[in-house]
């Protein structure tokens, strides 16, 4: 089902005898050595589009997922390839799951004439419907309506996939949230929604945004189930979106999923995020989601030194060659500039 299935640090050997067990829904050793790269592939695609755009080679503004890749990857990796995914900005870890190629990625940052939006959008406003990835707005709930349209669209069809989509804590105070919910909740349609509740929606914290004590509690009022969970342990959030896909896919209607981040960077590369309390970051930097897992699959003895600086190596190396390729493509020609935004 993954595209990385076949790359393996060349020094690793797994035994019998050094076999975790499986978490509940079934993940192997490989299959944990393969969420671990694809979150280290996107805290590196992050650096190298921070690098890109203080550079002054970007035409938009840069959006980095950073504390947040155990979720985007998590949730991504409990999909199948026919399946359909509404990522938001910061959710660059489910685009790599679902396929996306860093030459892609690279030459949408870049603004170039053979990127997705040729050259209109330099940001991650974009979509690959080959992949079954449809593209964020900027309102960022206004995904939701959509991607539960979607939804209704399999179930009519009677197609066996699942859409799931994601929202902010600031977004699930939004009517497109709870229009959405409510819609798919009443049909049964199969459809996941996920909270990334990364404690601040632009800058308002979370105590200002809402009085409960949990986002999730939302989904009691439109008959679905909804979970709390750690948005930074990437098994914890595969397990629940792997258990709320095949309840999904067997017509058992949605589930509300909100995953606990924190936004460990400013909401664009230009925000200072000095509105965060002292120390708060300090704080989450400890269960860093790269690093924690780094550390569990090292005492687990799955992840070497050796193979830990094989698999950094080969991400720098492909990221560097997307992002030549990128840089060396050309722009969209002045006398295209207009195509596909005006009406002949």
């Amino acid at each position: 089902m993954r595209r990385w299935r076949s790359w393996r640090p060349t020094s690793m050997t797994i035994t019998a005898e050094r076999t975790r067990p499986k978490s509940p829904t079934g993940l192997s050793n490989p299959d944990r050595l393969e969420l671990y790269r694809y979150m280290v592939l996107t805290r590196e695609c992050d650096n190298a589009i921070l690098r890109l755009y203080k550079q002054g080679k970007m035409v938009g503004g840069a959006y980095t997922g950073y504390g947040n890749e155990a979720t985007a990857v998590g949730s991504a990796y409990a999909l199948e390839d026919h399946d359909y995914i509404f990522p938001m900005h910061r959710d660059l870890g489910a685009h790599l799951v679902k396929g996306q190629s860093l030459r892609n990625i690279f030459l949408q940052q870049l603004a170039r004439a053979n990127s997705f939006t040729r050259g209109r959008d330099g940001t991650g406003h974009y979509a690959d419907p080959s992949l079954r990835i449809y593209g964020n707005v900027s309102h960022l709930a206004a995904m939701i309506p959509v991607a539960v349209g979607v939804a209704l669209a399999c179930k009519l069809r009677k197609e066996n996939a699942v859409v799931m989509t994601y929202v902010g804590d600031g977004g699930s105070n939004v009517g497109d949230f709870h229009e959405g919910l409510n819609m798919a909740a009443v049909m049964r349609l199969p459809f996941v929604l996920i909270i990334e509740n990364n404690q601040f929606a632009y800058s308002t914290p979370i105590a200002k945004q809402f009085a409960g004590q949990k986002l999730s509690d939302r989904a009691v009022g439109y008959g679905i189930p909804g979970t709390t969970i750690d948005g930074t342990d990437v098994v914890r959030v595969y397990d629940a979106c792997k258990k709320a896909v095949d309840q999904a896919r067997r017509g058992e209607g949605p589930t509300l999923i909100e995953t606990i981040t924190m936004r460990m960077h400013g909401h664009s590369a230009s925000d200072d995020a000095s509105y965060v309390p002292t120390g708060m970051i300090d704080e989450w930097k400890k269960r860093d989601p790269i690093y924690r897992f780094e550390k569990v699959l090292t005492n687990d003895r799955v992840l070497t030194e050796s193979s830990k600086n094989q698999i950094y190596e080969k991400v720098r190396s492909e990221i560097e060659e997307a992002v030549k390729f990128a840089e060396e493509s050309p722009y969209t020609p002045g006398e295209q500039a207009g195509e596909g935004v005006y009406a002949p």
